[in-house]
């Protein structure tokens, strides 16, 4: 049975990705940072709470060792865990805080990747999805037709553009483990104050899809629901 361990489980696309991972049969971890709100998770869904802050290394630390003394490996690692930082004008944005959003956006995702790889390495076909965003492509911000390009976001999108390519880092160096990003398109979440098009259901849609494609699919790609994009 696979076992996957996701972050930023409590609530919105993780929780939802969670649900429906459960619902195709697989053990799933719920990470929170909040105990209260990750165990009503887990205790609602049917899955397991491990509590772990993506910021702190202890916590982190502290996480993959519960996980590597109950489960013993898990076969998917979910780097869900996201803040949006500051919004629109950057006139005021100060350094602290864009290391804000970049510790646990980017940092985050590196300190819970390399804490839980000696865990994915036992698995038969180990994969690592990285939550990103098209907020962070050029070609979306830049096309009219498309919501990313009517939004000022400047640290969460320079974060999710980060994330993509330290996605295609990770693949490159880490050849026995698929490796991939997915954007979940503009979703209707507390993110954004549930302004998105989409369900978060169908905001769910690529990375289940990536955490059941199974053996043999490529590794360093960036996809959404429609498939792989740029």
């Amino acid at each position: 049975m696979t076992i996957t361990f996701i972050t930023g489980a409590n609530k919105g696309l993780g929780h939802e990705t969670a649900r429906r991972l459960i619902e195709q049969g697989q053990t799933v971890l719920i990470g929170a940072r909040d105990s209260s709100a990750g165990s009503a998770a887990a205790d609602a869904l049917g899955a397991r709470f491990v509590q772990i802050d993506v910021t702190n290394d202890q916590s982190v630390a502290e996480a993959a060792d519960n996980v590597a003394q109950h489960e013993g490996s898990i076969d998917v690692l979910i780097n869900n865990a996201g803040v949006a930082g500051p919004m629109g004008d950057p006139s005021d944005l100060t350094g602290a805080d864009v290391l804000g959003v970049l510790d646990v956006n980017v940092a985050g995702v590196v300190r819970t990747t390399t804490a839980f790889l000696p865990l994915l390495k036992r698995s038969e076909d180990p994969v690592v999805i990285n939550v990103s965003s098209g907020m962070g492509s050029l070609a979306a911000t830049h096309d009219p037709t498309r919501p990313e390009s009517h939004v000022v976001a400047p640290i969460y999108t320079a974060s999710k553009a980060a994330l993509t390519m330290l996605t295609t880092q990770y693949a490159k160096a880490l050849v026995g483990i698929r490796i991939n990003a997915a954007d979940p398109g503009y979703t209707a979440t507390d993110f954004n104050g549930h302004s998105g098009h989409q369900t978060i259901t169908e905001g769910t849609d690529a990375i289940v899809g990536l955490a059941t494609e199974g053996p043999g699919h490529g590794s360093g790609r960036f996809v959404d629901r429609e498939g792989e994009i740029s």
